[in-house]
């Protein structure tokens, strides 16, 4: 292969690490990368390019930033919450980058998707961990004072398992010498009925989109003033797993054919 150059133009980082394959994905793509992190990634990565750091590197750097989201709420006031969105913005950005550098040094690696995973697992469930505990003002109060961290990991573990369903269709498939599943419109409807109405429904409505660490600080943001938002948030994550659950199991994931 071609050795490429160790001081890129923005050009060619656009080129090499945001193919269309890359840019173009339904649900792997986040919105708010088509929405500008893709435009300025490139600056950040051909910054990065020029020094040691490895795309694995790159991807801790988004593991601490994610972890960061969290605990940024639990100062109390408007300065936790923006220093949330700040975070959970900056560590979006650096996940765009970290995949940029692995397809410009072709270093692309099981492990790279392995801490990927662990970013967004770890990051995801400490929000409503944290915003729970701030629900109920601590480490001013002690946290049985209050069924609000109860509730928030609650809605961690639901968050977790809603995760953790999308990556077990994939480990199904590979288990069974299934090709990969292709990341386009309409893969993952139902094949038919009720389900597949309901599922296109979700599509305008993405409900389940709301515990992304972006969309879910934004929801704290908004809403996090009113204590009765955890409680909706569960009520929306129990009915997003079960028609996530049912989703699966009706579509053509988990089928031979």
């Amino acid at each position: 292969m071609e050795e490429r150059p160790k001081r890129p133009s923005i050009a060619q980082i656009r080129e090499v690490s945001q193919p269309p394959s890359v840019t173009g994905r339904s649900n792997a793509e986040h919105w708010i990368a088509d929405l500008y992190l893709r435009k300025i990634s490139p600056y950040v990565t051909r910054i990065l390019l020029r020094t040691p750091i490895t795309a694995n590197g790159v991807t801790w750097l988004m593991i601490l930033v994610g972890a960061s989201i969290g605990p940024a709420l639990l100062i109390q006031g408007w300065f936790g919450i923006a220093l949330a969105l700040v975070l959970s913005h900056k560590q979006m950005l650096i996940d765009c980058c970290d995949g940029e550098v692995a397809r410009w040094r072709n270093t692309k690696s099981p492990m790279g998707i392995f801490l990927d995973k662990l970013g967004h697992y770890g990051a995801e469930s400490l929000i409503p961990i944290c915003f729970g505990l701030r629900l109920a003002d601590w480490p001013n109060q002690p946290i049985t004072s209050s069924v609000y961290p109860y509730l928030g990991a609650l809605l961690a573990l639901l968050i977790i398992i809603n995760k953790a369903l999308n990556d077990a269709v994939h480990v199904a498939r590979a288990f069974s010498g299934l090709p990969k599943l292709e990341d386009a419109k309409g893969v993952n409807l139902p094949r038919k009925g009720l389900l597949r109405f309901a599922r296109k429904a979700f599509n305008f409505l993405p409900a389940h989109r709301i515990f992304h660490s972006v969309e879910f600080t934004m929801y704290v943001a908004i809403f996090g003033s009113f204590a009765v938002s955890l409680q909706i948030a569960l009520i929306i994550a129990v009915f997003v797993t079960v028609g996530h659950i049912l989703a699966i199991t009706s579509s053509a994931k988990l089928r031979n054919n």
